[in-house]
């Protein structure tokens, strides 16, 4: 039993099974397109939102306030070297399987399932969180056009803004109010829609959101700037390093995302040069702007009164530019949509690839016979988050992706140095620097960032690994290829 649960797949087994016909997808995607991706993916909801809660704090959690930018530069440190051992394995496995699959090649089939199933959290529950930020950003913004949804549609049973006025408007089923987040869910289902229909239209579109964000963004800085003040950085550090380190594991979900381009890895002209470009360029990219935001932020309005839903919209309101506010409102709007783009193009292809090797029932391997895409398992994914999404608050789904994530990179730390052990010789178009030493930093710092999650995140984590393993062992371990091929 136990060598049917680590049994290996050999990576040129991996890259034989990708290129059979019926179950390739379509090569598009260009070292710009995945740099794009990344940038889609990361800036998002993390910035535009949970930057303040980071600042601010919580009863429970204390904030970094203005060394907040120490805290970005702590969690942009982890995420560098992780990101050299997915380049490492992404330009060496260009499969859509991402960190599943270089588990299956060097850790075996049981990590690989634990690891695939922890992704859930990474994308799936990524995506409701974000989708629900969305939401916010987008309701404010039709209100700010004179638009008045119905405040029953926009408010999901989570978030505790359930006002008695808002009760008393919603209609009932058995006397049981209807509170529903509609947006939310809108905007899960028109994304997947999207990606169904091809991944260079999706890519196109992703592109023309990213250049529209980042150009609001480094709006926010240069006219931020013009309106700092010294004394709001004093005191820097008011919690000390027990505030920086929780602001460090809070504003984590700011850079999840540069991952995701390796999901993308089947799409890519030439993975061996251009994943690693992708992944690298875009994660730089975002560390330098979200460093440079937080210290605007932190200089424009003192540290503890960023903990709201919108805190750079709310720093210019603060001065009176209520067409500023509506203008970074817009961009928020614009960068959840990007990362909702993203984050549902990844999940459907860790399903695909996870599909193919009988984890996960065939279906989710079918590829569209025109537009060549994943449609399947794209289709599913949107229904399941965008319905989950309608019910959900941000906070919840905000730490559990936080902690599946930091899990996967640890994983993909471990098994760049298994696989420098096991098959030294082999390729490596690109390889990560000084292996053993940056695995190991990061995987420590990982476990540091991890170690300040909640505790009520740490629980339900466990609780999800767990079951992930009934799952597998009723129906994964069943019909896994590998076990059919050795019975």
């Amino acid at each position: 039993m136990a060598s049917r649960l680590f049994q290996r797949k050999s990576l040129d087994r991996i890259l034989q099974e990708a290129d059979r016909p019926g179950h390739a997808l379509k090569r598009a995607l260009s070292a710009v397109d995945l740099t794009m991706l990344g940038i889609g993916a990361i800036v998002g909801a993390g910035i535009f939102a949970l930057v303040g809660t980071a600042a601010a704090g919580s009863l429970s959690r204390p904030g970094a306030g203005p060394a907040l930018t120490v805290s970005f530069l702590i969690t942009a440190g982890a995420c560098a070297l992780c990101a050299l051992c997915y380049a490492e394995f992404a330009s060496m496995v260009p499969i859509a399987g991402s960190a599943y699959t270089y588990s299956y090649a060097t850790l075996g089939e049981l990590v690989a399932w634990i690891i695939g199933w922890d992704l859930i959290l990474e994308y799936a529950v990524g995506n409701i969180g974000v989708a629900v930020s969305w939401s916010s950003y987008f309701v404010n913004l039709l209100d700010g056009l004179g638009l008045h949804l119905p405040a029953w549609i926009t408010t999901d049973v989570r978030t505790g803004l359930a006002t008695p006025e808002i009760l008393a408007a919603a209609p009932r089923f058995f006397d049981i109010p209807i509170l529903i987040n509609l947006p939310a869910a809108g905007i899960c289902f028109a994304v997947s829609a999207l990606l169904i229909v091809g991944i260079k239209e999706s890519a196109r579109f992703n592109t023309a959101m990213v250049v529209l964000k980042l150009a609001i963004l480094l709006f926010f800085i240069g006219v931020g700037a013009l309106y700092v003040q010294p004394e709001n950085w004093r005191p820097f550090a008011p919690n000390g390093w027990s505030g920086i380190s929780t602001g460090a594991a809070i504003i984590f979900f700011a850079f999840i995302g540069f991952d995701a381009v390796s999901t993308a890895a089947e799409e890519s002209r030439n993975p061996q040069r251009d994943l690693p470009i992708g992944i690298l360029g875009s994660l730089v990219v975002c560390s330098v702007l979200y460093i440079v935001t937080a210290g605007v932020l932190t200089g424009m309005v003192p540290w503890t009164d960023l903990g709201v839903p919108d805190p750079l919209a709310m720093a210019f309101e603060r001065l009176d530019m209520g067409w500023a506010a509506g203008l970074v409102s817009v961009g928020a709007v614009i960068a959840t949509t990007a990362v909702l783009l993203v984050f549902q193009l990844g999940q459907p292809r860790i399903f695909f690839s996870m599909s193919r090797d009988g984890l996960l029932p065939r279906a989710f391997s079918r590829v569209h016979p025109r537009f060549r895409t994943p449609h399947v398992a794209t289709a599913v994914v949107g229904i399941v988050t965008g319905t989950v999404a309608a019910f959900e608050g941000l906070a919840e789904a905000a730490d559990l992706t936080n902690i599946g994530t930091l899990f996967a990179f640890i994983l993909v730390c471990i098994a760049v140095i298994v696989l420098r052990y096991r098959e030294p010789e082999r390729r490596r178009p690109f390889r990560t620097p000084f292996v053993p030493w940056v695995p190991l930093g990061g995987i420590v710092a990982c476990l540091y960032l991890m170690w300040h999650l909640p505790q009520s995140a740490k629980i339900r984590f466990v609780v999800w690994l767990a079951i992930g393993l009934v799952v597998y062992f009723l129906y994964g371990l069943r019909h896994s290829r590998r076990t059919e091929e050795s019975r």
